[in-house]
């Protein structure tokens, strides 16, 4: 936009605040002001209400009367980036920041500012904000509820305009007849008539064309027309943290088309991990087919076909990274992504590739991307970076543990079909194999893993923990590591004498480290107490301060032996058999 354009919008019809802020002089979140509605009047108090009405535009350096002029304005000189920064960390917002210049070299910034999501509200210090005239009110009941009530509509049932059956890819077509046939099997779905087929699927109404036919089958110069941002980018980077991509391609035609296309470019700089113990002999891939193809699928599938960006590929030499216009389908979170049934946003679409076997049940593709990814050995589908504006998958392609990827291989391959490993069994496996303390470990899981063998129990009460069974050490080649999970006082006691030999005193988190992974912190406050109480350790100090040494048990223990050891080689020496 430009200084010209801004000049002749109006605050009341435009969706646009204008603030002179010569000096810089607006708030960013409202500073020392105490009233509630002045410390609104602050840059993330706009950005919040902006975002609750659909977008618009906060513009410094412009004043507020008409008619409109430049003024000039040095706010966030000089730190836009950290502003951008700022907003997104504060509010989740992805603003873009612009600098604009009058003839005479004055200054404008411009926050251009995104709508909320479906269903979601933005809130500044608890407050959702909406603007009222010159005020920032808090937003009433009713249009709260209206908006945290809506529906995604389905963009893909949308029929239309201009556009009609014959620009649709024959190609493409008899690629959907195909996998339609494969999937339902039944032969006889390859002599339909295409428009029997079509409106069998519900991708023509009548004449009508929707807009899932024309992601699904439309010709390219159809999807540019009317769809540009169905299209999928592919950037090839040497080196991950490069900023300029070594190669891109861009896939604009019909997805049935163009999902083998993208999967055999992504695949010509695939390379495989050889990986071999006793019997088992296989090829890891970087980046394995089942995982990339479900992974772009969903993009396809879920992303958000309002917005007008794309979905872009990223493949590095050891790690894949998708991102998706639009959030995760309401009601989905990063943390419940397993667990939680999501409602399909482009639900004519979705069932379309559901009914043809591109993608699983509502899901189950998720599972999918996460069972092949672990049991692979490699760490888990990342999607930590999404927000309300982009959903973000990165797939790592480098192994972190070969014995892991061999353990459930092993025991994969002694099991039938119906006994197979879920999911859910290998995502808990793979966090005791992490030693993890975080995750939510679920007791139903865990006591099927337990009656597999899978896993095996140590400790008690609240010191209780969970250990790979002993085919996973013999893979490893770690069998001392599994010998150390079953310390007794004893073996504790010992490697605590060597730690005091070293450094002559030790504090209890000195302790805890000693065993970490092996113990809990409970189980050693229980040895350390028990040694303490058998005068083999010495306790000293109170509180934070208390630390231990060797106790007078084991002194006397020690000289006693010594004494021992010079009585018997005295005796040795008289005998003459030294």
């Amino acid at each position: 936009m430009t200084i010209q354009e801004l000049l002749h919008l109006k605050e009341s019809e435009d969706k646009v605040e204008f603030k002179q802020a010569k000096g810089g002089s607006v708030s960013y979140n409202g500073g020392t002001k105490l009233v509630p509605k002045d410390r609104r009047r602050c840059i993330l108090g706009y950005v919040t209400a902006f975002a609750n009405e659909c977008g618009g535009y906060l513009v410094f350096g412009i004043k507020e009367s008409l008619p409109h002029e430049v003024v000039g304005s040095n706010q966030s000189k000089g730190s836009l980036g950290e502003l951008e920064s700022k907003i997104y960390t504060d509010t989740g917002i992805r603003v873009v920041t612009e600098e604009l210049f009058d003839k005479d070299g004055k200054r404008v910034l411009v926050l251009q500012i995104p709508s909320r999501p479906v269903g979601k509200v933005y809130k500044f210090e608890d407050v959702a904000l909406m603007r009222v005239g010159e005020e920032l009110k808090p937003m009433s009941d009713a249009q709260y509820l209206k908006i945290v009530q809506e529906q995604e509509p389905d963009f893909s049932q949308k029929i239309c305009n201009g556009v009609t059956i014959a620009d649709l890819d024959e190609d493409a077509i008899l690629r959907m007849k195909e996998a339609y046939s494969k999937k339902q099997q039944n032969p006889q779905f390859l002599t339909l008539d295409k428009h029997q087929i079509l409106s069998d699927l519900e991708l023509v109404d009548g004449k009508k064309v929707t807009n899932a036919a024309i992601i699904l089958l439309g010709k390219e110069k159809i999807i540019r027309k009317h769809i540009p941002q169905a299209l999928i980018q592919l950037e090839y980077r040497n080196q991950e943290g490069k900023i300029v991509f070594d190669k891109r391609t861009s896939f604009t035609g019909p997805f049935y088309l163009e999902a083998d296309r993208l999967w055999n470019t992504i695949d010509l700089r695939n390379g495989t991990f050889p990986v071999q113990d006793g019997p088992y002999i296989f090829d890891i891939p970087y980046f394995n087919d089942e995982v990339i193809r479900e992974a772009v699928n969903n993009a396809v599938a879920h992303r958000d076909y309002r917005l007008t960006s794309e979905t872009v590929i990223k493949q590095y030499p050891s790690r894949l990274d998708i991102t998706n216009p639009g959030r995760l389908p309401l009601g989905v979170t990063v943390e419940n992504l397993l667990t939680t049934p999501s409602t399909p946003r482009n639900r004519l679409l979705t069932d379309v590739l559901q009914k043809t076997g591109v993608v699983e049940r509502s899901g189950q593709g998720v599972d999918k991307i996460f069972y092949q990814t672990l049991k692979e050995g490699k760490s888990a589908p990342d999607y930590s970076n999404s927000d309300d504006f982009a959903v973000v998958l990165k797939l790592s392609a480098v192994i972190e543990d070969k014995a892991f990827a061999l353990f459930i291989e092993s025991v994969q391959s002694e099991l039938s079909d119906s006994e197979k490993l879920s999911v859910q069994e290998v995502m808990h496996l793979n966090q005791v194999r992490k030693n993890s303390k975080t995750f939510p470990f679920e007791k139903s899981v865990i006591h099927k893993l337990l009656k597999r063998n899978l896993i095996e129990k140590k400790g008690k009460t609240r010191g209780t923990y969970y250990v790979l069974s002993k085919s996973y050490y013999e893979f490893s080649d770690e069998k001392g590591k599994y010998s150390k999970t079953d310390w007794d006082q004893n073996q504790a006691f010992m490697l605590i004498l060597q730690h005091l030999q070293k450094f002559e005193t030790a504090k209890m988190k000195d302790f805890v480290d000693l065993f970490d992974g092996r113990l809990t912190r409970m189980q050693v406050r229980t040895i350390v107490q028990k040694l303490t109480d058998s005068k083999e350790l010495q306790q000293e100090g109170v509180g934070k301060a208390t630390y231990y040494t060797i106790g007078e048990n084991f002194i006397k223990g020690m000289e006693l032996m010594n004494k021992a050891i010079e009585i018997g080689m005295k005796k040795l020496k008289e005998d003459g058999e030294v």
